[in-house]
């Protein structure tokens, strides 16, 4: 049986596939470029780069486009003027939000945003601690995606 992480990998490879909704890949990595699946167009290298000096770089091999970060707010507008949709696929981390008043808890009634997960569980060093009410910490680095639609 697959995994949620299986199945999470398999639809945004779909996503990703399909050739008729626009997609922006954001990458986590310093330096790295978007990545754009766009439908096909004779117009897509002049409608991307938009008067800008830079050209967008055609990737045959993957068939996508590549181009710098900074154009990530406007790709966005513009696409969802041009084609109502877009789909964004970028790296998250889950924040979780508990205190060293929870893990040091005895007994069952839990109040914390954890909802009982880290109760009297003790601290494994995995915690920032802001202060006896409050502490942080961040999940792995995880893939998510999400559809835009054009406001009416």
């Amino acid at each position: 049986m697959a995994s949620d992480i299986d199945k999470n990998e398999l639809k945004l490879r779909e996503i990703w596939n399909q050739g008729n909704i626009p997609v922006i890949l954001r990458r986590g990595g310093k330096g790295q470029r978007l990545r754009l699946r766009l439908p096909f167009s004779k117009s897509n290298r002049l409608w991307l780069q938009n008067g800008r000096s830079n050209s967008p770089t055609w990737v045959a091999n993957g068939n996508y486009w590549e181009v710098p970060k900074a154009w990530f707010n406007d790709l966005v507008e513009r696409s969802l003027e041009r084609y109502g949709k877009l789909y964004v696929i970028q790296p998250y981390r889950e924040q979780e939000k508990c205190a060293p008043a929870c893990w040091n808890a005895q007994g069952h009634e839990c109040q914390c945003s954890c909802m009982g997960a880290n109760h009297g569980a003790g601290n494994d060093e995995s915690w920032f601690v802001v202060s006896e009410t409050f502490a942080t910490r961040w999940g792995d680095q995880q893939i998510a995606c999400r559809l835009m639609l054009r406001r009416e």
